[in-house]
């Protein structure tokens, strides 16, 4: 018995930050939305006892330092499961670039050990056991359009972004979320992103309202110590993008288009000028497990 899953990446249309908690966690305020750009996650029962996990990253751990493997470990665990479990994970989505990728990798174990098992948890159960792995996790098991608050563990399913096209270019560096939340914690934040604004404009259906709120508090770090982003970030604009900023700790830029046709003409120049090798154009994806 096997699944084949998709793990989709999510980008950040709004982020703010709130405040430092005591627990050294976060509290923030964040609209979340799934695209179409994903990870292919295979999910295979084995007699064999124990969890084999495999992938085409080689520097990624195959064992419980990956997120993946900790999901299925806490599911065999707590129900004491049978035999074992090979995970393959094709990784399409940019590793450590603000795109969950990791979280919705455990997000589709979960989902699917759930099926493959017949453990009859709910989303809800699903939900909780994701939080204890890490806060985005929750999330990429509900996907779509959604508000994230407190650690990002309370959501709310918000309606539908309206249809656009989506450029996505990862820069080739890496940032560490852990490094970018604490040089905020010794910022004053003077302009929080309009996440009121964000919420209207996606109840009105509006594209537009949607581009004009965006908005992503971390950006006031990030952007100052690697100024690629912005760079990339003013190409997407100069090519027609309604608006484009970085996806959660970065250093993965978006940018929303009315088009794929410009989205595509914005690649190519972001490709031609060495700005971000990783560079995709696609599109929002709805609420829906594929």
């Amino acid at each position: 018995m096997h699944m084949d899953l998709k793990a989709l990446a999510k980008i950040n249309l709004g982020l703010d930050v709130l405040g430092r908690r005591e627990d050294g966690y976060h509290d923030v305020r964040m609209v979340m939305q799934s695209v179409y750009l994903y990870d292919n996650v295979k999910i295979e029962q084995r007699r064999k006892p124990g969890i084999e996990l495999m992938s085409n990253l080689y520097y990624l751990p195959s064992d419980s330092g990956n997120i993946a493997y900790k999901a299925a470990q806490m599911l065999m665990e707590e129900f004491d499961l049978p035999g074992g479990v090979r995970i393959t994970l094709e990784k399409h989505i940019p590793v450590a670039a603000g795109m969950a990728g990791g979280s919705s990798n455990a997000a589709a174990v979960l989902f699917g050990m759930n099926r493959l098992y017949d453990l009859h948890l709910s989303q809800q159960e699903l939900m909780e056991r994701g939080v204890k792995l890490g806060a985005d996790v929750p999330y990429c098991i509900i996907r779509g359009t959604v508000l994230a608050e407190g650690i990002g563990e309370k959501l709310t399913i918000l309606p539908s972004m309206p249809k656009c096209a989506v450029l996505i270019a990862k820069p080739p560096i890496s940032v560490s979320t852990k490094v970018v939340y604490e040089a905020l914690d010794a910022l004053e934040i003077v302009q929080h992103p309009d996440i009121d604004g964000l919420l209207q404009a996606l109840e009105q259906g509006s594209l537009k309202g949607t581009a004009e709120c965006m908005g992503n508090v971390l950006e006031d770090v990030t952007i100052p110590r690697y100024p690629v982003i912005h760079d990339i970030k003013q190409e997407m604009m100069a090519a027609g993008a309604l608006n484009a900023m970085m996806s959660g700790s970065g250093p993965t830029v978006f940018g929303l288009f009315e088009n794929k046709m410009l989205a595509r003409e914005a690649q190519e120049r972001i490709r031609k000028k060495g700005l971000a090798k990783q560079a995709y154009v696609t599109n929002v994806h709805s609420a829906r497990r594929d």
